[in-house]
């Protein structure tokens, strides 16, 4: 037995600003430098995948990403803080949810 946990970042008024979905979308627009190959490769329309940013973007008050026709798409600075911040904030929940697991079930 085991626990898995779900970690979702929220706005003040619960909109959604990240969880796993979209960290996955935005490491892969990281790696790729594209949206449509980020849908694709997450077989996602891409529409879908850029109605998640945009309420990403909404919902933390900040953009994300830089879409340009010629150049690709990137990360902003505010982008990459907060995948950054929430990969880290994820991985010490999960520190701290092993721990509290072990300390009532394995008792």
């Amino acid at each position: 037995m085991k626990i898995r946990s779900n970690h979702l970042l929220v706005s003040d008024d619960g909109g959604i600003i990240m969880g796993n979905g979209r960290m996955a979308i935005l490491e892969s627009i990281d790696q790729t430098g594209s949206i449509n190959q980020t849908s694709k490769k997450m077989k996602m329309a891409y529409k879908t995948v850029w109605s998640k940013i945009k309420s990403t973007e909404k919902n933390f008050g900040q953009s994300v990403v830089l879409a340009n026709k010629k150049t690709g798409t990137v990360l902003t600075d505010e982008g990459r803080k907060l995948l950054k911040k929430y990969k880290h904030l994820k991985k010490c929940c999960i520190q701290a949810d092993d721990k509290i697991f072990d300390d009532i079930f394995l008792d």
